[in-house]
């Protein structure tokens, strides 16, 4: 279920109303429990209305780790608690790496023998990969690793267990919650005060200003130059990375804002998933304010038990480049992504043998070295993001080898005005102007739409503009998928 139809429209309104109506029940146990058990039902809903076949799957996941908290919590003896979490561990990526990545290992495979003259064959499957598979195993994990360390208790309410596996304002897409943040508010009454509630609306309104005016106009023209499946000059090239960019930004941190709106309508407080990443004056600062829930669990369990920073400068980068190279092909069965969480982890390189002091505070208007390294932090994230959307590393090479030639140099209007994007180049930048104007006045914020102090007049003509704006140059088309449901 996408959250920009019709049908969403009508399902939340129905489980709001259930929610609240049950939240009146006495005692405030009994209600609590009741509105977990609805939530339970309603992501299971959510998620079978994309396919019905996969809701046991994600079942089985989270039966899996109910009972590996409980065998944690049962005993004290060292290796037998190590055995446990290593079942859990196996069980889950087992599950991720065969729907994921099955016929890439396997056809990645056959490629390498075929190129030393062995001509081997094996048959691959046909494995759909079930929708939010990376996100629900990896929110799940924290469980499970949290209660094998000790930092939280092993849960023994299955109904408020299973709901957070499957909460659906972030099961398809994130954030990817840590247990220890988003579980203990399943036991505990939720109560939704007016200004909560307006302030999750605001929020899912500038998340579908996000979704469907910025990114779903940026896909026209991204689309039509990535696809095309001939050669580009550079500066149509750049043209494409420039509004992939602001696509993927406006996807992501949409679907992010309508997920965190969405959960506090109902009590709850997800953590914040974007914090205006392009303007960051460094790689290592983009990484902290992009994607921060995946981010920080890679930090987490992937680069502190590697080592983390703390050893030398040449282990740092090691493992810097194993985190980024991870990462990257957790995104995706396919080397281009693997190729651009390498070239991010390269990016980082320089900020651990270089060093460097943090960048100077932004001022309400930016100095001009301030404005060169966002300027070219947002460049070597486009050239970044070429590989990210390319359908190969034939079709990705060689459109950054555009990039970096002469062609980078010639007027692309022509062509673009071949391509019928002109019109469509005009609108999508109009909507990336008002995106970054707003996100800019508001970088302090949480969203952009978060207006609360002002008065009332200022606050309702914002949101009469917002809609106008989302009703008048929303992307017009059959809805698109949000990116990330791929991953």
């Amino acid at each position: 279920m996408l959250f920009h139809t019709a049908v969403f429209a009508l399902f939340l309104p129905i489980v709001l109303s259930l929610y609240f109506l049950l939240g009146t029940l006495r005692p405030s146990e009994r209600a609590l429990r009741a509105q977990n058990f609805l939530l339970l039902c309603a992501s299971y809903f959510f998620y079978g209305w994309w396919d019905w076949r996969f809701v046991g799957l994600i079942f089985l996941s989270t039966l899996i780790d109910y009972v590996v908290g409980l065998a944690l919590q049962a005993t004290d003896e060292k290796r037998r608690r190590a055995w446990i979490l290593a079942a859990s561990l196996a069980a889950n990526l087992g599950i991720l790496g065969f729907f994921k990545y099955y016929n890439f290992f396997v056809a990645s495979a056959l490629q390498a023998l075929a190129s030393i003259g062995v001509q081997a064959h094996a048959s691959t499957l046909h494995v759909i990969l079930p929708v939010g598979l990376s996100f629900y195993t990896f929110q799940s994990l924290t469980y499970t690793v949290g209660v094998y360390r000790r930092e939280l208790g092993a849960q023994r309410e299955p109904i408020a267990f299973f709901a957070y596996v499957s909460f659906f304002p972030q099961l398809v897409a994130g954030p990817i919650e840590r247990a220890a943040h988003l579980l203990p508010q399943f036991l505990k009454p939720r109560h939704v005060t007016p200004a909560a509630f307006a302030s999750g609306l605001r929020q899912m309104t500038w998340g579908l200003f996000c979704k469907l005016v910025v990114a779903d106009n940026c896909a026209v023209v991204v689309n039509s130059i990535f696809d095309r499946g001939t050669p580009v000059s550079g500066s149509v090239a750049l043209c494409g990375a420039f509004f992939f960019a602001f696509q993927i930004y406006g996807d992501f941190s949409g679907y992010s804002h309508i997920a965190l709106g969405t959960a506090r309508l109902m009590g709850f407080e997800l953590m914040q998933n974007f914090a205006t990443p392009y303007f960051s004056q460094s790689i290592p600062e983009f990484w902290r304010r992009w994607h921060i829930s995946l981010s920080t669990w890679f930090r987490d369990f992937v680069f502190i038990p590697l080592g983390g920073s703390r050893v030398s400068r040449a282990r740092y980068a090691r493992n810097i480049l194993i985190t980024f190279t991870v990462s990257g092909l957790w995104h995706g069965a396919n080397w281009t992504f693997v190729v651009w969480g390498f070239l991010n982890g390269l990016y980082y390189l320089p900020h651990i043998f270089l060093g460097g002091r943090a960048p100077p505070p932004q001022r309400h208007t930016p100095a001009a070295l301030v404005l060169v390294r966002v300027a070219f932090t947002f460049f070597l994230t486009m050239i970044a993001w070429i590989f990210f959307r390319a359908k190969s590393m034939h079709a990705a090479l060689t459109m950054v080898g555009a990039v970096f030639s002469r062609s980078l140099l010639t007027n692309p209007l022509p062509v673009l005005k071949s391509y019928g994007l002109v019109a469509s180049c005009l609108f999508a930048g109009s909507a990336i102007s008002i995106l970054v104007g707003l996100e800019y006045l508001q970088r302090d914020k949480g969203y952009a739409l978060d207006i609360a102090g002002r008065n009332v007049g200022t606050r309702w003509v914002a949101y009469a503009a917002m809609v106008g704006v989302i009703c008048c140059f929303r992307y017009t088309g059959s809805a698109l998928d949000f990116i990330y449901f791929q991953f």
